[in-house]
């Protein structure tokens, strides 16, 4: 019997699974054959940003939120995949390690705590730009060490955007492009890995 495959949406603090990063990476899971579920924790502080208390206690709270709506999931022998924006990367790769997950993942504009729980496999994207990660050396450090690609959006702020609407929506193509590409590899992957367990 083929695996279901399931994609889930971990949502940052402010943006949510229908602003443009999740939305057409959603909608493209969607057309690679993925179920979507999406995890809309929320009840957060005002001020988050440049508040590391806050901040933590926002990882905190959407972690429980995301066990909650999780819990009547069942993800095992699932083929998965976790889409995360800001907050919701250190969500996702928590959850995936807390649960001994195999997923793969997307994550659009990781922050530094994601790297204390992320592994396996995935494709990271980042803005040059980006006010809540503002050194693009050490998040690419950090993608190096965990072994996951780091697609640099130059003079992209945390919703991946300069300001300039025509080269927002062209960035956006070309990370789109990036993300279809990874669902199709993943896709292939988990083909290649069921065909050669059938064969054993």
């Amino acid at each position: 019997m083929e695996k279901t495959k399931l994609a889930v949406l971990f949502p940052g603090i402010g943006y949510t699974c229908d602003k443009p990063l999740l939305y057409y990476g959603g909608k493209l899971a969607a057309a690679g054959g993925y179920e979507l579920k999406q995890v809309p924790y929320g009840g957060f502080p005002p001020g988050v940003k440049g508040d590391p208390q806050k901040m933590e206690a926002c990882f905190y709270s959407a972690l429980a939120q995301a066990e909650e709506i999780l819990g009547g999931v069942d993800l095992e022998g699932r083929e998965l995949l976790f889409l995360s924006k800001s907050i919701g990367t250190a969500v996702a790769a928590a959850f995936a390690k807390k649960h001994d997950l195999k997923v793969r993942s997307i994550s659009f504009t990781p922050v530094e705590q994601t790297f204390l729980f992320a592994c396996g496999d995935g494709i990271m994207f980042h803005g040059t730009a980006d006010p809540w990660a503002k050194n693009t050396d050490r998040i690419r450090e950090c993608c190096e060490k965990i072994g996951q690609p780091l697609y640099l959006v130059e003079g992209a702020n945390h919703s991946l955007e300069t300001g300039d609407v025509e080269t927002d929506i062209q960035n956006l193509q070309k990370v789109m492009r990036q993300v279809k590409e990874y669902i199709r590899y993943a896709s292939d992957q988990a083909e290649a890995l069921a065909a050669e367990a059938a064969r054993k």
